[in-house]
């Protein structure tokens, strides 16, 4: 099989298989920011009773500069930063969304494994995803193996942060479920749909580990394996 066909073969299906995740993700978010949750609270004020119930008042709650689906947690900083969406809105999804950052902050709070692990490995990945490609396409111009073995290598750690990552995706959103349900912020019913949005989010992390993993064994194959 020649490169051509290695590259339908290797990096077309998961490239699909990313766009239909991200589709079924904003669909989801969609339909559920358009139901209100009973209690009226915001995405702001779900993620503050969260923090304080596990003894994390120090962990502020912040809105996100970066559009919708900028929610992130912040480990330097220790906060919470949700976009505009979830921070003021009062639907399921903003709902589901703050409650999963604040999933977060809680596995910061309890050293929780993979999360110390993902986090330990950040400075390093920052420096291989923005550095593998141009050693391989230094390497593979100027035909140096050893560089083009290097950037596969950096690469490969780059996915390994990937593969972390699902651990610590998944885990977040079974405590946010954990919290919602625990703390009696969500009905039966919005429990389903908070769930179905964290079940899409989820998916796309799955996605893209999939597309890294495919495109790393793509380059393996065609770089080191042709190597004479």
């Amino acid at each position: 099989m020649g490169n051509w066909g290695l590259y339908l073969l290797f990096l077309i299906p998961p490239l699909i298989i990313g766009f239909a995740v991200q589709a079924w993700l904003k669909r989801t978010v969609a339909a559920n920011m358009l139901v209100e949750v009973v209690n009226g609270l915001t995405g702001a004020e779900v993620a503050r009773q969260i923090l304080d119930q596990n003894g994390l008042q120090g962990v502020p709650v912040e809105p996100s500069p970066g559009g919708p689906l900028s929610d992130h947690y912040d480990p330097r900083k220790k906060s919470v930063h949700l976009s505009e969406p979830v921070y003021a809105g009062r639907a399921i999804a903003s709902t589901a969304i703050a409650a999963h950052e604040v999933g977060h902050a809680i596995q910061h709070a309890k050293a929780y494994a993979p999360f110390r692990a993902r986090s330990a490995m950040w400075p390093v990945v920052a420096f291989a995803s923005n550095a593998w490609i141009f050693l391989l396409m230094i390497g593979a111009f100027a035909q140096i193996f050893g560089l083009v073995t290097l950037a596969i290598i950096l690469y490969a750690v780059v996915v390994l942060f990937q593969l972390v990552t699902l651990p610590v995706e998944f885990d977040a959103s079974r405590r946010a479920m954990s919290q919602l349900n625990g703390m009696g912020l969500v009905t039966k019913g919005e429990a389903q749909g908070a769930r179905k949005v964290l079940t899409a989010a989820a998916m796309t992390y799955v996605a893209g580990a999939l597309a890294a993993l495919s495109q790393l064994a793509y380059y393996a194959l065609v770089f080191l394996g042709n190597r004479n």
